[in-house]
């Protein structure tokens, strides 16, 4: 029955589109809880607390997705300086997230995205279709800056790098990562935008948390007003493939271990 419901909602929307909202620019705030373990420091005592090699760190930052057209972009707004702490060998580790300052275009009606990325100080352009998610819509419902919200779930089975310290050395490995996620989406705004999931969902996503908190995104505002120009492939940086880009990655953080402390190392956590 929810799903009988959720397809006549969609058939509603459509019908009504040409008086709602078709363009427009969001703002959202991104909360990121990361931990990264410090091989090798002190484990902690056995109280329960969680050892002392364990580093948590909280990160919030805001971008913004411009849509119109049929077509969206998300980029940075604010680029706040990361911060850095002292860990054992004379390093400094400064910690910044995978996709600062990264954009990506999405084309609703080509099921097309086009990232910039960027690693190591320098641009790559990836180019692939829309990967879209199995959702399920749960039938509950929230409002989000006055707009009525359904929720969808989904997960997403893959894998990431995780990023650790042993004896002052950079120790990259590959880990298995199912992501549990949950967006809220508003059919007012019939336009399949978001901070993520681009071209997924029948409306606006104005919030989404993954892994009950780990990454948060939420709308802190909705405008009707847009820059239609700004919308367009992003093209500064050396075309590759995802496969290309991750080989060069893992190249580059393989040369950041061998070069060994006494230096600042970025760590960035995410791609």
């Amino acid at each position: 029955m929810k799903k009988i419901i959720f397809t006549l909602a969609i058939s509603g929307c459509l019908l009504t589109a040409s008086g709602q909202q078709q363009q427009g620019r969001v703002l959202y705030e991104r909360t990121i809880q990361m931990k990264m373990r410090m091989m090798g420091m002190t484990a902690g005592a056995d109280d329960g607390a969680e050892p002392d090699n364990l580093l948590p760190h909280s990160r919030k930052d805001k971008i913004e997705v411009l849509f119109g057209n049929g077509q969206s972009l998300r980029r940075a707004v604010e680029e706040d300086a990361p911060e850095e702490f002292a860990a054992e060998g004379g390093m400094h580790i400064r910690m910044m997230v995978a996709g600062d300052n990264d954009i990506t275009y999405t084309s609703f009606s080509n099921d097309r995205v086009v990232e910039q990325r960027e690693f190591a100080a320098k641009n790559y352009i990836i180019t692939d279709s829309i990967h879209k998610l199995n959702w399920k819509i749960t039938g509950e419902t929230r409002t989000i800056l006055n707009y009525p919200c359904q929720q969808a779930v989904t997960q997403r089975i893959g894998k990431r790098a995780m990023t650790s310290m042993e004896n002052g050395q950079m120790k990259t490995s590959e880990v298995a990562d199912t992501a549990n996620i949950t967006v809220w989406f508003t059919l007012a705004i019939p336009v399949p935008a978001g901070p993520d999931y681009q071209g997924q969902l029948p409306g606006l996503i104005l919030a989404v948390d993954i892994n009950n908190g780990e990454m948060v995104y939420q709308a802190l505002e909705v405008s009707a007003q847009t820059d239609l120009a700004a919308i367009r492939e992003p093209s500064k940086g050396k075309k590759v493939t995802e496969e290309e880009f991750n080989k060069t990655r893992e190249k580059l953080m393989k040369d950041m271990q061998r070069s060994g402390g006494g230096a600042t190392r970025t760590i960035r956590i995410g791609q």
